[in-house]
């Protein structure tokens, strides 16, 4: 079956897999948000107390996007997002287990925030810089706009869910939930299926390591007479 051309980079392998894992982590950076933004109302109700929670969320992406791409371009890319999921997905693991046991304060809320924020300020633009690793150049324009879609859907999905799983089981649901999220993008970025071998992906110095592989199977592999 032909796929539309809005979704044809998703018939490689590799961006596939990441790109529904990233789905997964957006959803549920959005549940977190909202569970933080929530629970902050009952720690601390002062609103100046409750409008801190967004200022931790959003200050990191304004220190650490520049750094975060610097590095990213210094460093394996796989490795450095595989390490920034981990940092987050500690942060977010311990918020849910103070959340849960009744052991969360308004500072503590407020500083796993900030470490969580850290995380995805570090990721975004690793992410984003190794999207033209895994999909030919023709895909190039079609992936990112996947990319745009993927977020803007959690993020009008997203904030309605946390508010119905809130009511369910409280802002340590959604906490939970968040955690969860990440370890299905570590798991994908550390196992991901290596991208056709004759794409233009696989060319260049900092090629993403499965599509390396592939491309030096490819390159010492046989190849079939033509008439």
């Amino acid at each position: 079956m032909r796929l539309p051309p809005a979704l044809v980079p998703l018939r490689n392998g590799t961006f596939r897999t990441l790109w529904l894992a990233s789905v997964v982590v957006w959803l549920g950076t959005w549940l977190q948000n909202t569970g933080a933004g929530w629970l902050m109302t009952s720690l601390a109700p002062e609103p100046l107390i409750v409008a801190t929670v967004q200022a931790a969320t959003i200050m990191p992406v304004f220190l650490l996007a520049l750094p975060g791409g610097a590095m990213a371009d210094i460093v394996d890319r796989r490795i450095f997002l595989i390490a920034t999921q981990i940092w987050t997905a500690s942060a977010a693991i311990l918020l849910a287990v103070l959340t849960l046991n009744g052991g969360m304060t308004a500072m503590w809320l407020l500083i796993l925030t900030f470490a969580i924020s850290i995380g995805a300020a570090l990721t975004a633009p690793a992410w984003s810089a190794i999207v033209p690793e895994l999909v030919p150049r023709e895909d190039l324009v079609p992936a990112i706009a996947l990319n745009g879609i993927g977020f803007n859907l959690t993020r009008a999905i997203g904030p309605a869910l946390a508010g119905f799983l809130i009511l369910l089981g409280g802002s340590g649901l959604t906490f939970s939930l968040y955690a969860a999220s990440i370890f299905t993008v570590i798991g994908a970025r550390s196992c991901g299926t290596a991208p056709d071998a004759a794409s233009p992906a696989c060319h260049g110095s900092t090629c993403y390591p499965p599509c390396a592989r592939a491309c030096a199977s490819s390159a010492t592999r046989p190849r079939s007479a033509t008439p």
